[in-house]
């Protein structure tokens, strides 16, 4: 028997619906049977009347694992919160996409038993985006995106003015509904359904997509991923400006503020079985699996 690299795995997610919650039941009862120690959400803990309850907080500190049981979102939002605690986090797909939480349900028992008891898994890091919403030099919010930082009017159909400078330099003016800065993972996300380039996760980059630009000029701009980002805004725009973050978290915003995006110090650690294939997993999810020879 390999020797075991996680010792303490914690159960996490925001089940919908009954069957969601029957799988972090079944999760947890599987863990214990062998021998591992488990830490659940406080939620779920409750809902489920387990024992060893745990914040976040307490996930992060105390976890070697964390099992999120959901969908993407639920993943972005663990993702969001555990970075920091450089916990690794692997996903039983309880959603609909399922770009993130590679494990199906059907399967879920056999391939934790490839994980975690016999060691065939690696893991990949993924960074994350922090933005700030700065006046005079004075940080007044700040929040994380895995997925993409979005900038826009919370009035629908209201186009704003801005200027985006690159490390310091005047890169372009615009007229849009927005801006979508995307991480390579947020790539597959919004940014893609704004007609955004897809980027594999190993690349050191970040895309930035307008959103109904007013000028056929205007087009998806790929920059290096250490790249520092500022946004001004002109201000005769309306007000209700706001500042997305991985659709999960609104900050609002005026025209006198600056908004700085830049890659986060802290990354999420997505652990993978041994056969994962990042474009087997695109493939079906996309409809491109069908080969000529």
């Amino acid at each position: 028997m390999i020797q075991r690299k996680f010792q303490t795995i914690a159960i996490v997610g925001k089940p919908r619906h009954d069957i969601a919650l029957e799988t972090h039941l079944a999760v947890y009862n599987w863990l214990k049977d062998r021998q591992y120690n488990v830490l659940v959400e406080t939620n779920i803990a409750k809902q489920l009347n387990l024992p060893n309850a745990a914040t976040i907080a307490e996930i992060g500190e105390w976890a070697d694992l964390v099992i999120v049981i959901g969908g993407d979102g639920n993943m972005l939002g663990m993702a969001r919160q555990l970075a920091k605690y450089h916990v690794p986090l692997i996903g039983i797909n309880r959603g609909n996409l399922g770009f993130l939480t590679d494990i199906a349900p059907q399967t879920a028992f056999e391939q934790l038993h490839s994980c975690l008891e016999r060691g065939e898994f690696f893991i990949e890091d993924r960074f994350l985006l922090d933005v700030t919403i700065e006046q005079n030099g004075k940080v007044i919010e700040a929040n994380n995106a895995l997925n993409e930082v979005v900038v826009h009017s919370s009035q629908i159909a209201r186009t704003i003015d801005f200027e985006v400078s690159i490390d310091g330099k005047f890169a372009f003016s615009q007229r849009s509904d927005g801006l979508i800065i995307s991480t390579p993972t947020g790539s597959t996300a919004y940014s893609l359904s704004a007609g955004g380039p897809i980027l594999t996760p190993n690349l050191n980059a970040i895309a930035l997509v307008p959103m109904n630009p007013h000028s056929l000029s205007s087009r998806p701009l790929v920059v290096d991923g250490d790249s520092h980002i500022s946004m001004r805004f002109a201000q005769y725009n309306q007000p209700n400006l706001v500042v997305s973050c991985d659709s999960q978290r609104l900050l609002p915003f005026s025209a006198e503020e600056r908004i700085i995006v830049q890659k986060s110090p802290d990354s999420l650690k997505l652990l993978h079985l041994k056969d994962y294939n990042y474009f087997n997993v695109l493939g079906s999810k996309l409809g491109w699996l069908s080969k000529l020879f």
